[in-house]
């Protein structure tokens, strides 16, 4: 218990195991945050791999200045699992495939109240709610897989007759125009606690949670619309965020670039589209900046999966995977972008966790159909 945490050098923590995948450069990246001034301590998780300059998959905190930077474009990128009316029993793909249809144009007119219902704050990006955007993000119709504790799981509603709906979305358009306007005023220099421009971009920060929670949600209830099912809302955790938090007795800015938070209960860390996905119990530990991992994390970038995969695999091949789910994606480069073999293995994120003492398993959850994107005219 514990040998997975590993101090790499005075502020600077490592959560993995010793066949955990983790790329020199993001430790390099985790290092040049520690750096920052008035950095106090980082943590990189499991699935931590490299970003545009910071790295992704891990926790930073700081006294007396934030970093917008570290919070990303994404701002209140996160995690939302709905229980659903849809029974696991004789399910049909090809019909609810179909139902579907095409969930990447704007929301439609007689969703005008539900959006209003929120009382969000006018922001110029409302077209995008209900959309989950591009990348990593999804919402993926799972079923339980394994029970680890039955107890627990049952006491969120959560049973094996009926399917489960977790999305993965942000704040789409808005935390760019946050960040850009952030990076174009003072670079990466970060904002000093207490100071206007400090308040101004929290309260914009703040705006893009609640965007992101909200879309989320819209998001969820468009499928389940689609779908002729009923749902309801288990749980929904932001992994991109900044914070005020107190670790050990010290006050600062606890910044979140793809780890989420270990101290807002029951949370699932979801593997590739062809891979498990794990419903835990995290335990709040400071040595782990009270964080975890968000996802499985990448193992190779972007730009070099479709030479490395497009002799093994064909798009109509990267559809089905080997776990018997569908993916939606008709986006011919993202699709191997997203490949499974585009991660790490999400046993090796979870099991680094629980060996560290960081977390309780409750569930295994496993992917049915998978939307990402028609790729089409919306």
């Amino acid at each position: 218990m514990g040998n997975c945490i590993q101090n790499l050098s005075d502020g600077i923590t490592l959560i993995a195991a010793d066949d955990t995948w983790i790329e020199g450069k993001a430790i390099q990246q985790l290092e040049t945050t520690a750096r920052l001034p008035g950095m106090q301590r980082v943590a990189g998780m499991p699935d931590l791999h490299p970003g545009r300059g910071y790295p992704i998959g891990a926790a930073f905190f700081s006294t007396g200045r934030l970093y917008p930077a570290l919070v990303g474009n994404d701002i209140g990128c996160g995690m939302a699992l709905w229980r659903t009316d849809i029974a696991t029993a004789k399910l049909n793909l090809d019909k609810l495939e179909k139902r579907l249809g095409n969930l990447d144009g704007p929301l439609d007119d007689d969703w005008i109240e539900r959006v209003a219902s929120f009382g969000l704050p006018p922001c110029g990006h409302e077209h995008s709610l209900g959309t989950i955007g591009g990348g990593n993000h999804f919402a993926e119709l799972q079923q339980l897989d394994q029970l680890y504790d039955q107890v627990a799981v049952e006491a969120l509603g959560l049973d094996r007759r009926h399917l489960l709906l977790l999305v993965h979305s942000g704040s789409r358009g808005l935390g760019e125009a946050i960040l850009r306007e952030q990076v174009d005023r003072f670079s990466h220099q970060g904002l000093e606690q207490g100071t206007d421009d400090c308040a101004h971009y929290l309260a914009r920060h703040d705006g893009a949670l609640r965007f992101a929670e909200a879309n989320r949600q819209l998001i969820a209830l468009r499928m389940l619309d689609r779908l002729r099912a009923d749902g309801s809302q288990v749980l929904d955790v932001n992994h991109n965020l900044v914070s005020p938090a107190q670790v050990e007795g010290v006050d600062g800015w606890l910044h979140r670039k793809g780890a989420t938070p270990a101290d807002r209960g029951v949370m699932v860390i979801p593997g590739s589209r062809g891979d498990y996905s794990y419903l835990v119990e995290p335990v709040a530990d400071p040595r782990s900046l009270f964080s975890l991992a968000h996802g499985a994390g990448r193992k190779w970038m972007r730009s070099e999966c479709k030479d490395r995969l497009s002799a093994r695999y064909r798009v109509e091949q990267l559809a089905r995977t080997a776990l018997g789910s569908r993916v939606i994606c008709g986006d011919r480069g993202l699709i191997y972008e997203e490949a499974p073999e585009a991660y790490k293995a999400i046993d090796s994120v979870v099991g680094a966790l629980r060996e560290a003492g960081l977390l309780r398993v409750l569930a295994r959850l496993k992917p049915v159909l998978t939307y990402k994107t028609r790729g089409e005219c919306c």
